[in-house]
């Protein structure tokens, strides 16, 4: 799903504009990015939870070359998806 079909959802259901459900949808993201900016996590409740994390600098190797190289340190953002998405994701016929 993209950010134009998210609008379009807000739009059919709702029945904002597309234009106020574009600003929502922006607003949302927006916040969203700031809050992962200042190392906080997100929690969507019935949804999942995501997290900040800070990877440490590593030792790596490149798989083409076999050169060892070493890897910066990161933040990275994880997912872990409530028990009720999961409830409803796995009654779903396969």
């Amino acid at each position: 799903m993209t950010k134009a079909e998210l609008v379009d959802s807000i739009f059919e259901r709702v029945g904002l504009s597309k234009k106020e459900a574009q600003d929502i949808i922006e607003i949302i993201f927006d916040t969203i990015k700031q809050t992962f900016v200042e190392g906080e996590s997100v929690k969507i409740s019935g949804f999942g939870t995501f997290n900040v994390k800070k990877k440490t600098a590593r030792r790596g190797r490149n798989p083409k070359t076999g050169e060892e190289l070493e890897i910066t340190p990161r933040k990275v953002i994880t997912f872990r998806t409530s028990n009720q998405l999961k409830a409803i994701i796995e009654k779903q016929d396969v």
